[in-house]
């Protein structure tokens, strides 16, 4: 298993390892994630039970409350790319799951990193259904392929965010702090 080159860490809180639940290739659409019929309910409560309604192997999953927190949704390039709805990503969110891809589009990544949303860049990234990933030493192993990745890590505040569990944790801890110290 060689690597192309060394890289930061990413932090991938949820678990060492994970079995890949859903494989994905490139230009996956926030309508695929979230479909646009579903709009009308935006509640973060609500979301994840209609993440990938339109894959019937997902939902069943998702009905059946078999989706593992810390689970890997793995995506080619491009992943997220369509509307700047952050519904595709507050239903990821509400999963509980990890997204590596080779590439994420802009919008629906900040939309991820401002709500917690782990995500993971690894350019090369590849995994079928059932994979299980490690995530370690500033890469991404695929342990069923032998098979490693270094990752892009995000900027130290942006990763930051989403260590927080998204911006809103990540500001309210902020000005706690402040209060604590009297400034």
């Amino acid at each position: 298993m060689a690597r192309a080159k060394k890289a930061e860490t990413t932090r991938v809180k949820k678990a060492d390892t994970a079995r890949v639940i859903l494989s994905l290739g490139d230009d996956v659409s926030t309508d695929v994630i979230y479909p646009g019929r579903f709009m009308a309910t935006v509640l973060p409560s609500e979301t994840p039970a209609l993440a990938f309604a339109d894959h019937a192997a997902f939902q069943a999953a998702v009905k059946a409350k078999a989706i593992p927190k810390g689970a890997v949704i793995a995506g080619g390039e491009n992943f997220g790319c369509g509307s700047s709805r952050e519904q595709a990503a507050s239903c990821l969110k509400g999963l509980d799951v990890v997204v590596v891809a080779r590439s994420f589009a802009r919008i629906f990544l900040q939309n991820a990193i401002n709500l917690g949303l782990n995500v993971v860049v690894a350019p090369g990234f590849t995994a079928d259904e059932g994979d299980e990933i490690a995530f370690e030493r500033g890469g991404v192993e695929n342990r069923t392929k032998r098979t490693a990745y270094d990752v892009v890590p995000l900027p130290f505040a942006r990763q930051a965010i989403i260590d927080a569990g998204g911006l809103i944790s990540f500001t309210r801890a902020r000005l706690m702090a402040q209060v604590r110290l009297g400034g």
